[in-house]
């Protein structure tokens, strides 16, 4: 995941945990339910990143299983 990334996922999730907690202060609903949505989406964004990230690890360790293997053919 790239640090821009993490960081504003980081950035998103506090904002809406203050929204949140500002809502449930002053008692609206409103307010409450986007700091809700916004701790979801950027928690739903960090899985997507961390997805990616796993994919990409994922390609590069069939890669080099792959360059070892016909290595392995190529010595005989």
């Amino acid at each position: 995941m790239a640090m821009d990334d993490k960081v504003n996922n980081t950035v998103i999730n506090h904002l809406g945990a203050a929204k949140e907690g500002a809502g449930r202060l002053t008692g609206n609903d409103e307010l409450k339910r986007e700091g809700q949505h916004d701790q979801v989406q950027a928690k739903l964004q960090e899985a997507g990143e961390k997805v990616k990230d796993a994919a990409a690890d994922a390609g590069e360790n069939i890669k080099d299983a792959a360059r070892k293997l016909k290595q392995g053919f190529s010595r005989d």
